[in-house]
């Protein structure tokens, strides 16, 4: 059987690098974001309740969702964000479920990259560990920064509405420093991965 892992970390923190070097090694990563993507394109599950939720100013004009606009609007209104998480959350849920299931008769790890990981819950059934990607608030912002363009404010409004540090630290199984070098984070995936390696499946999927 498959062995599941969730991952997850704030934004600013390296997860997805973290999930890039996961793959390398052989491992399936199923990305919450990108599924959130899928969820919301025109036709599909979550996208009319997003517009009827948040009207047709956040529809870009191709019709799909202009998800920067989206972001703006939820991140500045702890409301609307709960709304958009209620909306999203459960489709996302349902798809990387099945694609879990899909994975679960084969000898696979499998990677569920989750940034909302603490705050939906991080005990899933069928999930063996979870991984948590960390680095200082500071060295977050200071990335997000450079590597987006996004405006400190907007950056550490977002961290805010999101899990502490501390609250993920305190689910962690297995925390990746990624506060330094390229190379350091590289070993610090290794020492994860064999730390994977010693996991058994477990027998509930999400």
């Amino acid at each position: 059987m498959a062995v599941l892992v969730g991952l997850t970390g704030g934004i600013g923190s390296g997860k997805s690098t973290v999930a890039a070097m996961l793959r390398e090694r052989g491992a399936v990563v199923v990305d919450a974001d990108a599924v959130a993507h899928e969820v919301m394109e025109p036709g599909a599950a979550a996208y009319q309740a997003v517009v009827d939720r948040f009207g047709t100013e956040v529809v870009a004009p191709g019709g799909g969702i202009d998800r920067a606009g989206l972001a703006s609007l939820v991140f500045a209104d702890p409301g609307a964000l709960a709304d958009l998480n209620a909306i999203v959350h459960p489709a996302v849920r349902e798809v990387m479920s099945a694609r879990a299931e899909v994975e679960a008769a084969t000898d696979h790890i499998v990677v569920l990259e989750i940034p909302l990981l603490v705050e939906s819950g991080a005990r899933r059934p069928g999930m063996a560990g979870v991984m948590v990607v960390d680095c200082p608030v500071d060295v977050a912002v200071a990335r997000v920064v450079e590597q987006r363009g996004m405006e400190e404010q907007e950056v550490r409004a977002r961290i805010a509405a999101q899990a502490t540090r501390e609250e993920r630290l305190a689910a962690a199984d297995v925390v990746i420093d990624n506060s330094g070098s390229r190379q350091q984070l590289a070993a610090e995936v290794e020492r994860a991965w064999r730390w994977i390696e010693g996991l058994g499946p477990v027998d509930t999927l999400p």
